[in-house]
């Protein structure tokens, strides 16, 4: 009997990468499968990037990096939360991972564990309760809906805090729905968690740059919680560099220690032609990023109008990254004859495989109302999926 570790036993498999893969079999059988399923800029890395690239080969910069990441990419990530977040860090209490997911991984490995429990606002960034279980501690979920505009309440998070709670874990702008937390909200957020001196936040911004209403706001920024507030951030979605896998993490410097004993025991530094390249995106103009976020935006725009013509959909308007996560639970209970739709699972299921396109149940994100569909993709496959979607979700009944 092959039997893996209860570690193992305790995740599960990503749900968006399984849709994405079920998508790719279809693809290879013939099917024109249009994928709203992954969550990555279909941008080409910018021209200047590419370019530190190569010299950082042909200046032969590829041996081993140090492990948390060169002097020079930490500094100038030291100077890019100066310069665009207002944000005092030094150079000590950055760590430069495979990825912000490797990042965020090493945080909540060194902050929770056994009996630990980790307050997570529903719906979530798939991995995030899977790391947590990965930790062995324990996920507390707190229920938001598409009433709240996706956002838990201060209220919320008091009345989940025990002895034993050890994170609070949430991202801004969020992955699924969109929903980005304003200054005042989360100043008040900062409020509860001062109240409790064993608490940390770790404060996952990845979309930072993509966003449609106004600046970046960072928990980090009140001083009377910074010091047990962690930032977790990377180049992929800005700078579309998702292939590159490079992200970081901003802490207080014994966290920033920790992260860097358990990186040097299990990957080591990150890739040093990418961060040569890293240095290039955190450095020079974001003209690219804000073309991107311009061209998000239309896209937002577009699927926000056409998703609000079909009926049953109750659509969010997101206010950052680049998904959308439309409440369609009126359609449970409803069938087309032969496929019955009991769940959000199921309505993603029929929509891959009646109207090919593939999304993702919002059970994967901790809210099985909704589905998740990122706008990442030309402005024609989106009009033309949501059409294919209307057509094949008019013959349920």
């Amino acid at each position: 009997m092959r039997l893996t570790s209860k570690r193992i036993r305790r995740i599960s498999v990503s749900q968006t990468l399984a849709m994405s893969s079920r998508s790719n079999e279809l693809k290879v059988k013939g099917i024109g499968i249009i994928d709203l399923s992954v969550g990555q800029p279909d941008f080409h890395t910018p021209p200047h990037i590419k370019e530190a690239a190569i010299k950082a080969i042909n200046e032969n910069y590829t041996f081993y990096s140090p492990v948390p990441g060169y002097h020079e990419l930490r500094d100038v990530i030291v100077a890019k939360f100066k310069r665009e977040n207002n944000l005092i860090f030094n150079k000590n209490q950055i760590v430069v991972s495979n990825g912000a997911k490797q990042a965020l991984a090493n945080v909540l490995l060194t902050l929770a564990g056994e009996g630990d429990e980790i307050i997570v606002p529903t719906p979530y960034w798939v991995s995030y309760a899977e790391i947590d279980n990965l930790a062995h501690a324990k996920n507390v979920f707190l229920k938001t809906t598409i009433d709240t505009n996706f956002k838990v309440s201060p209220a919320q998070i008091e009345s989940a805090i025990t002895p034993k709670t050890k994170v609070l874990l949430y991202s801004s702008p969020t992955n699924p729905s969109g929903s980005v937390y304003s200054k005042k909200e989360l100043r008040v957020i900062a409020e509860v968690i001062e109240a409790h001196p064993d608490l940390y936040v770790v404060s996952d911004e990845i979309y930072e740059h993509i966003n449609y209403i106004g600046e970046h706001e960072s928990i980090a920024q009140f001083d009377f919680i910074k010091d047990r507030v962690v930032v977790i951030n990377g180049v992929s979605k800005a700078y579309a560099m998702t292939g590159w896998r490079i992200g970081y993490s901003a802490s207080p410097e014994w966290i920033a220690e920790s992260c860097t004993k358990l990186q040097g025991q299990y990957t080591s530094g990150a890739c040093s032609i990418s961060q040569k390249a890293a240095i290039a995106a955190l450095s020079e103009s974001n003209i690219y990023t804000l073309g991107m976020n311009a061209a998000f935006k239309k896209r937002r725009d577009l699927i926000v109008r056409l998703l609000s013509e079909i009926p049953g959909f109750r659509v969010y308007v997101p206010e950052g990254a680049f998904y959308i996560f439309p409440d369609i639970s009126s359609y449970f209970g409803k069938s087309d004859g032969y496929i019955s739709i009991k769940n959000a699972s199921d309505l993603s299921l029929f929509l891959l495989n009646e109207a090919h396109v593939a999304t993702v149940p919002g059970s994967a994100f901790g809210n099985d109302e909704c589905i998740r569909m990122s706008y990442a993709a030309s402005y024609e496959n989106i009009e033309i999926a949501i059409e294919r979607m209307k057509t094949a979700l008019a013959r349920l009944k």
